[in-house]
C-alpha cells in the first residue's frame, strides 16, 4: 500500500468539474463524475498541459493545450490503446479527499 494523501475537501470539486492540485510536489488532476472522484496525474504526456484544467464530458476529459483525451476512470488514451497515463485510488474520508501515491 502507498501513501495515503489528503488531496481536498468534498465542495472543492462539484459533480461533473474537475480541479488540480499540487501534492508532494507532483500536480494531480481530480474528477468528479455522477458521485465518484478519480484522480491522475495533472500532466498530459503530450506536451504538459494542464488536465485538471480541461474540459470534462463524462468520463473523459480533453487537455486544453492540444486536444489529447484520456478516460479519468483509468488513465486510458482514447485513440491510443498503447498509451494509458497514471492514476491513483482515491477515497473520501470525513474531513475530506484522500489520494494514494506510490512510495
Amino acid at each position: 500500500m502507498g501513501k495515503k494523501v489528503r488531496i481536498a475537501a468534498e465542495d472543492e470539486v462539484p459533480t461533473g468539474s474537475a480541479g488540480e492540485f499540487v501534492v508532494e510536489d507532483q500536480v494531480i488532476a481530480l474528477f468528479h463524475v455522477d458521485q465518484q472522484y478519480y484522480a491522475m496525474d495533472g500532466v498530459c504526456p503530450h506536451a504538459g498541459g494542464p488536465l485538471g484544467e480541461g474540459t470534462l464530458n463524462g468520463t473523459i476529459v480533453t487537455c486544453p493545450w492540444h486536444g489529447w483525451q484520456f478516460d479519468v476512470t483509468s488513465g486510458q488514451h482514447c485513440l491510443n490503446q498503447r498509451l494509458c497515463h497514471p492514476t491513483f485510488p482515491v477515497f473520501v474520508e470525513d474531513d475530506g479527499i484522500y489520494i494514494e501515491l506510490p512510495e
